[in-house]
């Protein structure tokens, strides 16, 4: 159940979230890491998850008042409050504060991927949020098939998830900041073109053999991918 979900892990002790990172890679979760609660709270308003496990205690902002804001904005993707206040007055407050579930500090990580499934379920996944498209392009997340007029696309995992970004913001301007940060997992610029790069091969997978053109270089700003014709002097191929 829990293979093929997204998680936001927002966890200021780096070396904590590189565990949790690693383990849910090995248990077929992909997941991306916010260092602190404004980073946390930008991320979880700006991109879909199933689950968002979050500490309590961050910088910039705490976690139960990112948890609050996310309600307040209309955000509902469940919470699971990973915290060393593990007091029932503590478990309380947070979940008062809109999360859905409580682990307190120290915990074994089969019971957290057994709640995390738990949440997954409560839920239930929208097929909206598994399949993303754009035009006659559609990426499904659960089966990590991407396909275009029927035809199934080869792309490498790294594309794949460049790919599923772009999509989940269609119609958007994705700067090269946005792509490093949840593509690459890098909150520096590394000063590479590894981004030029893999936007090029995958526009070519994406677009070979197809008349109409998806994905946009968005000049001075980044990248977009679009279901309409292009249009001269906004964006370049």
């Amino acid at each position: 159940m829990v293979s093929h979900m997204k998680i936001l892990i927002v966890e200021d002790d780096l070396e904590a979230a590189a565990y949790l990172s690693k383990a849910f890679r090995e248990a077929g979760i992909v997941s991306d890491h916010a260092s602190d609660g404004e980073s946390g709270l930008f991320m979880a308003s700006e991109n879909s998850y199933d689950v968002v496990v979050i500490d309590r205690m961050l910088p910039r902002r705490d976690g139960l008042s990112v948890i609050t804001e996310l309600r307040a904005r209309g955000i509902h993707t469940p919470v699971l409050i990973l915290s060393a206040l593990g007091q029932v007055d503590d478990r309380v407050t947070g979940l008062r504060a809109g999360g859905d579930d409580y682990l307190p500090k120290p915990y074994a990580f089969n019971e957290l991927l057994a709640r995390i499934e738990v949440l997954g379920r409560r839920k239930g996944a929208p097929e909206q949020d598994m399949i993303y498209r754009v035009g006659d392009l559609e990426l499904d997340r659960l089966s990590h098939t991407v396909k275009r007029q029927g035809r199934e696309l080869l792309l490498q995992p790294r594309e794949f998830r460049l790919l599923e970004y772009l999509m989940k913001n269609a119609g958007q301007v994705v700067t090269r900041t946005m792509l490093l940060e949840n593509v690459w997992d890098y909150h520096f610029d590394p000063q590479t073109n590894v981004i030029d790069v893999h936007v090029s091969r995958l526009r070519a997978k994406i677009e070979k053999d197809f008349d109409q053109p998806l994905l946009r270089t968005v000049r001075g700003a980044g990248y977009m991918i679009k279901d309409e014709p292009k249009v001269e002097g906004r964006a370049e191929a």
